[in-house]
């Protein structure tokens, strides 16, 4: 607005009989801020690299030094078994037996595992053996006097066991003990609460029993009855 149109709205004004007028000094709002520019999210890391392997994950753990169970270990036990197997058992660890022979459940527990994979299997009728499924434990070196493993043992190990799990993509996995089932689940039940339903890891269903160890106790016997029962559905929504 120019001085010649400012004297015109005095003059107005004035005809109408104001001779005072007040100014609006209420400051003009603030400009609207700038956005703040949003860095790039932050790509979620894959669990497994692209393309894993079983072979790769036995080569990236080597002669692992990673936590305090490799001071005691004979060898590390790596896993068993057919390596696109639709079914994967896992256990705790190893154990003396295991740990000499670098194989999971070799000794009196995982003849008994054993015994129960192949014998359900044949009176169900399914035609597999031990050697068609996998089997790997939680932890890959013997935990001392056969202890339970220690959180941060699992979380170490627990790495590996899920890559194992990744690279194997089974149909179903079967987790024996309450340490298997705590690394796998992620939970703090107990197996008489957890098993004989399914559960998942991912999308991968879930079955918990009882370790094989426990069943060798001889006052154990209704927990021998429903190991096999939960045995008995793994192998049928698996090979049915």
């Amino acid at each position: 607005m120019n001085a010649e149109q400012i004297r015109q709205y005095l003059s107005f004004y004035r005809d109408l009989g104001i001779d005072t007028l007040y100014l609006n000094r209420e400051p003009p709002p603030p400009p609207a801020p700038a956005p703040i520019p949003m860095p790039d999210p932050i790509p979620v890391l894959s669990l497994a690299p692209e393309g894993d392997t079983l072979k790769i994950i036995e080569a990236d753990i080597g002669d692992c030094t990673r936590c305090r169970l490799h001071e005691g270990r004979n060898k590390i036990v790596f896993g068993v078994g057919n390596k696109h197997a639709p079914l994967v058992f896992v256990g705790e660890g190893p154990g003396a037996d295991e740990d000499a022979q670098g194989i999971p459940f070799v000794g009196r527990a995982g003849q008994l595992l054993t015994q129960m994979i192949e014998g359900t299997a044949k009176k169900e009728g399914i035609p597999i053996e031990r050697e068609d499924i996998y089997i790997c434990n939680v932890v890959k070196c013997r935990p001392p006097e056969n202890r339970t493993p220690l959180p941060d043992e699992m979380e170490i190990c627990g790495q590996f066991l899920f890559r194992q799990l990744l690279a194997i993509r089974p149909k179903a996995i079967c987790a024996l003990g309450s340490t298997a089932a705590k690394a796998v689940l992620g939970t703090k039940e107990g197996v008489t609460r957890l098993r004989g339903k399914w559960h998942k890891w991912r999308d991968i269903p879930v079955m918990v029993t009882y370790h094989p160890s426990y069943l060798l106790r001889p006052y154990n016997q209704n927990a021998k009855r429903e190991s096999w029962e939960d045995l008995k559905k793994v192998l049928h929504y698996v090979y049915d």
